[in-house]
C-alpha cells in the first residue's frame, strides 16, 4: 500500500508541475493504446426524430472488423501528438509511435506516463534510450537471461531513470484511470465512437478517427484540470 501511495503521488507530482517542466524545455506525455475499435455499420437506416418520437436505431449491425489508436496527449496542451491508426499494438508499433513523439522535439527531456502493458517496457525501448544516452548495448545484458534486459522489473527500473533524456513512469496495477489520456479515449468514444455512428469499412473509420483527431487538435484541446494529489480517499 506504501508503494502504492508514493506511486500514485509521483504522477500526480508530475502533472501538477508538467507546466513549469514546459517552460524548462521539457514535455509529459500521457500514452497509451485503444484497441478492438469496431467498424460496424447500422444493419438499416435510423428512423429520424419525429414530433413525440426519439430517434430510433436498429440494433442489428453489420462487422467490418476492427482497428485501434496508439497516441500520446500532451499534458501541457491537450495535443493528441504522433497518433497512429491501425489494427496493431506490437513492440515495434509503440516503437515506432515513441520515436515519432520524440523526432519532434530531440533535444528536449521527454516523460512518459503510462501503464504496465509489456510493450511499455519492451527490449526495443531500452535499447533506444540507450542508443539516446549513448550506453554501450553490449552492457545491456541478454532478455531473460541477465543484465537490464533480463526481466519486466530490470527494464523497467532502467526506462524510469529520471537522469535520461527519456523516462517512463508506470501507473500502479489497475490504475488506467490515473493515465490522463484515457480520459480523452473516453472523448473520443462518446463524440465519434458511440451507437449512433456506422461505418461501412475500416478505411472509413480510420478515415474518420483520423479527421476527428486533427479536428480535435484544431478546435477543442486544452490541458485537464487535474486536482487530485494522490492522497488515499478514506471515508
Amino acid at each position: 500500500m506504501e508503494q502504492f501511495q508514493v506511486s500514485v503521488s509521483a504522477i500526480c507530482e508530475i502533472y501538477h508541475s508538467a507546466e513549469e517542466f514546459a517552460k524548462e524545455g521539457g514535455h509529459v506525455y500521457s500514452s497509451d493504446e485503444k484497441m478492438g475499435i469496431q467498424a460496424k455499420e447500422h444493419a438499416n437506416p435510423k428512423q429520424l426524430m419525429e414530433p413525440g418520437q426519439p430517434e430510433r436505431i436498429d440494433p442489428e449491425y453489420i462487422r467490418h472488423g476492427t482497428t485501434g489508436i496508439i497516441a500520446s496527449r500532451d499534458v501541457v496542451t491537450g495535443e493528441i501528438v504522433a497518433p497512429m491508426i491501425q489494427p496493431t499494438r506490437k513492440e515495434e508499433d509503440y516503437l515506432a509511435h515513441i520515436e515519432s513523439v520524440i523526432s519532434l522535439f530531440p533535444n528536449d527531456k521527454h516523460i512518459f506516463i503510462q501503464d504496465n502493458l509489456n510493450t511499455h517496457m519492451s527490449e526495443s525501448l531500452v535499447r533506444l534510450v540507450a542508443k539516446i544516452e549513448n550506453i554501450d548495448e553490449s552492457t545491456l545484458g541478454i532478455k531473460g537471461k541477465k543484465g537490464i534486459l533480463k526481466n519486466k522489473k530490470s527494464r523497467s527500473e532502467f526506462l524510469m531513470d529520471n537522469s535520461h533524456q527519456i523516462v517512463f513512469v508506470y501507473t500502479p496495477k489497475h490504475c488506467s484511470w490515473l493515465n490522463q489520456i484515457e480520459c480523452w479515449f473516453s472523448i473520443i468514444t462518446r463524440n465519434l465512437l458511440n451507437k449512433r455512428a456506422s461505418f461501412k469499412s475500416i478505411d472509413e473509420l480510420e478515415n474518420k478517427i483520423k479527421n476527428y483527431i486533427e479536428y480535435y487538435n484544431t478546435f477543442l484541446k486544452k490541458p485537464f484540470q487535474w486536482n487530485y494529489k494522490g492522497k488515499l480517499l478514506r471515508v
